[in-house]
């Protein structure tokens, strides 16, 4: 577990959110990946499986006890969003940030962008996969559908930004809550942008290395997700943003539906 090297124990300071679907060849090493990053600062790890059915839940289960890994699930897959609003909700760090379960980022790429944060240069450092630009990456379908929803993104909400798309969106942890994240599928990452910029929150950006990967190694987001993007744009943008108080109480009816069912895996708690 990582924390201060002053010997005492203290709450988390940062939440790491993964949300997991069908990862079951790379979970285990995203997450030892997260556990090698020598944060300077006590860090939890909240893993949420939304309703896999590859195996991903085995591995999950049989993952070495250890204080700083929590893992719930969802009876049945419910989006990459839901899953994020259950593991924020168990969320104990006074920041938060999504990892995904793959390995199109190195986690290592974490400690600016909570420096950034934690010493209030901006209250969201997003981490820009083209801020450097690299060029083996046009040839990617993906790399000009992020550009043009990116270009969108700023042009709604009068913003400057590189990659709205980034997983990597460090912030507080009252920020994250505040946003009042409804959106279930993908369509949560225009979400969070557009309320940020709409709520007047400071952003900032630092490159970050990524390494895409196809469809053929698990890769999920389809070209109609484009047009998912673009109308939660809209949405968000035009519709009620103001700030709202999180609530840490059970889901909405419809989540609770469909993805209420969590078993939490902590060392205190058996299964």
């Amino acid at each position: 577990m990582n924390a201060p090297n002053d010997g005492t124990a203290t709450a988390p300071v940062l939440s790491i959110l993964i949300p997991v679907y069908n990862e079951r060849s790379t979970i285990r090493q995203v997450i030892e990946k997260v556990r090698a990053v020598p944060f300077p600062v006590t860090v939890e790890i909240i893993v949420v499986d939304d309703g896999s059915s590859d195996g991903s839940r085995d591995i999950l289960r049989d993952l070495p006890a250890g204080d700083d890994v929590r893992v719930f699930y969802h009876e049945m897959n419910a989006g990459k969003g839901a899953a994020i609003q259950t593991a924020l909700r168990h969320a104990r760090g006074e920041y938060v940030v999504v990892q995904d379960a793959d390995l199109e980022l190195d986690p290592t790429d974490l400690l600016p962008l909570l420096a950034v944060v934690r010493t209030g240069r901006a209250d969201v450092c997003y981490g820009s996969r083209f801020m450097r630009d690299r060029r083996e990456f046009h040839r990617l379908p993906t790399y000009w559908a992020n550009r043009a929803l990116n270009l969108t993104c700023n042009l709604i909400n009068g913003i400057h930004l590189t990659d709205m798309n980034t997983c990597y969106k460090m912030m507080r942890a009252d920020v994250a809550r505040n946003v009042n994240l409804v959106s279930r599928g993908f369509a949560m990452e225009p979400e969070i942008t557009t309320k940020l910029a709409r709520m007047g929150v400071r952003i900032h950006e630092h490159p970050i290395r990524y390494r895409p990967r196809g469809r053929e190694e698990g890769k999920k987001i389809r070209s109609t997700d484009f047009f998912r993007y673009l109308g939660a744009m809209v949405r968000f943008r035009l519709g009620d943003a103001r700030p709202m108080a999180y609530r840490a109480g059970p889901p909405s009816a419809p989540q609770a539906a469909r993805a209420t069912a969590e078993i939490r895996r902590d060392p205190a708690t058996s299964q």
